[in-house]
This record gives structure tokens, sequence and C-alpha cells, in this order.
């Protein structure tokens, strides 16, 4: 379990605590989501970003899940933490 990786060190986003995009861009909800620790084997909503409002992709800021999911669905990130959970991966938080 321990190199399945959080959205932020797949994607390299930047939006971390301390990260280089914080400044322009925020800190990114996933990161501090706790109510969703441990989803996915995820630190916070590490592993669940798809579900949480605020995060980033192609260099924006996302909405709600429903405005997001299908393109989330067709993210490299998504694709790969539902084929490591498998049987035992959870869509939302």
């Amino acid at each position: 379990m321990a190199n399945k990786l959080n959205c932020w060190e797949f994607k390299h986003c930047g939006r971390q605590a301390g990260g280089a995009k914080v400044t322009e861009l925020g800190v990114c909800p996933a990161t501090t989501a706790q109510i969703s620790n441990g989803i996915n084997h995820g630190k916070n909503g590490g592993r669940v970003c798809w579900a949480l409002a605020g995060t980033l992709c192609g260099g924006k800021v996302q909405g709600t899940f429903a405005q997001k999911v299908a393109n989330c669905m067709q993210c490299p990130f998504y694709a790969a933490v539902k084929q490591e959970e498998g049987a035992l991966f959870k869509l939302v938080a």
C-alpha cells in the first residue's frame, strides 16, 4: 500500500500545503478533506479527489462532483486508483 500515490503526488499539481501553486490556486481540498481520509487508501481526499469540489484538472479549479465526474472518469489517476483498489474501489467519499 505504501506505493499508492495521492492525487497531488501523481499529478504534481503543486496545490498541497507548501506547494508551488498554492499562492496562485490555493490549497486543494483533496489535501485537507479529513472526512475522506483512508478512502481508497489515500491521505485525506487524495484518492477520491473526483468526489470533492474545488480540485484541479487541466490547469483549472473544477466544480462539484456532478459537474466534473464525466471528465474525472477519463483521468489517468482515476483509472490508476480504480485498478489498484479493484473490488474495494469507492467512487464517492
